[in-house]
């Protein structure tokens, strides 16, 4: 008994884990430099609790970074850390600014139970800080004479660095620019805001632009598709074509209403018929019933003259049997029959 007591003390702390759950992304990964916000779902329960944003893998050992019981004022693009709780949504938002590979790990947004024998209900995510360079859309289309604009994203490291944008597999076709100028002609506009993007904005499009191309920073590259697609013909054109009326379907002579009359010379048709067939039925029956009767009529006629036949068989063929025989003829029209 006292074992059971322990252990169901032990189980205290970790009861409102499973009867209420705070939720969010399990990872995170984005550019050096770049801001990252953070969604933590909660229950209802939970609207009036205090909560927190902290760096660590376990409960245990977190360092808080935010909390919404600091009374601080907080400023969401300017701090480097901050949290905002929204009750009627039921959710909690951290926000982290200018990031660098050092701030890479383990995160975790929590509610405060309190109580000693209660553990807080929290969730835990990663979050990882990269260098290199990403693109905000791999695949832009336009149609003939159009625009496209392609977006290239560069960590903080890169922001120093030469921006390229060239046609993949022709290294001639590669345009320069430093950090912070601009290049520009009659088919392509480059420029680089020095806050870790440079855009590519692609002019007057022609189907022969359709291709793969990558921009780069320093050694970081990254592809992007331009599809081109053909202009469509003008609306004018089409209605003008359509109201002109076909040769061969001008000629064609309307088609014929049907009326009562059509319908009613079609029943007549069908009755005609039926009556046809069934006069040829009646027909063929007065055939057939007249020759059975005739095979019928035949038959004692047929069957007398075999046991005639028979009879005229037993005899031995001595021409004395005959004399007590007795002969019988005959007649087919009265069908009497004559001795001798």
């Amino acid at each position: 008994m006292p074992y059971l007591f322990l252990l169901t003390l032990s189980l205290l702390p970790w009861i409102p884990a499973f009867l209420c759950r705070v939720t969010t992304l399990e990872e995170f990964t984005l550019l050096e430099g770049r801001s990252v916000t953070v969604p933590c779902h909660y229950e209802p329960q939970y609207s009036s609790y205090v909560k927190y944003w902290c760096q660590g893998r376990t409960r245990e050992f977190c360092t808080s970074l935010a909390r919404t019981d600091d009374p601080r004022l907080i400023n969401p693009d300017e701090d480097k850390v901050s949290i905002f709780d929204d009750p009627v949504q039921q959710v909690f938002t951290v926000t982290m600014n200018d990031l660098k590979e050092g701030d890479s790990g383990w995160y975790m947004c929590g509610v405060e139970i309190g109580g000693v024998w209660n553990a807080d209900d929290a969730a835990f995510t990663n979050i990882r800080v990269v260098h290199g360079m990403s693109v905000v859309n791999s695949r832009v289309s336009s149609e003939e004479g159009g625009t496209v604009t392609v977006e290239c994203l560069y960590s903080e490291r890169y922001r120093e660095s030469e921006k390229k944008w060239c046609r993949s597999g022709d290294w001639r076709t590669c345009l320069l620019t430093a950090s912070g100028e601009r290049y520009e002609d009659a088919s392509v506009a480059i420029s680089d805001d020095r806050t870790g993007a440079f855009t590519v904005t692609l002019k007057n499009l022609e189907m022969r632009d359709t291709g793969w191309y990558w921009c780069s920073a320093g050694q970081q590259k990254m592809s992007v598709h331009v599809l081109v697609t053909p202009r469509p013909t003008t609306t004018a054109v089409s209605i003008t074509s359509s109201s002109t009326p076909s040769p061969s379907v001008a000629h064609l002579p309307p088609p014929k209403p049907i009326t009562k009359e059509s319908g009613n010379s079609h029943n007549h048709m069908l009755e005609s018929m039926v009556v046809c067939l069934s006069l040829f039925l009646l027909v063929a029956l007065a055939l057939l019933a007249r020759k059975l009767w005739k095979m019928q009529k035949r038959d004692p006629l047929l069957r007398q003259a075999k046991e005639m036949n028979v009879r005229f068989n037993e005899y031995s063929g001595d021409p004395c049997d005959l004399q007590n025989a007795t002969v019988v003829f005959l007649n087919k029209e009265s069908q009497d029959a004559h001795i001798y």
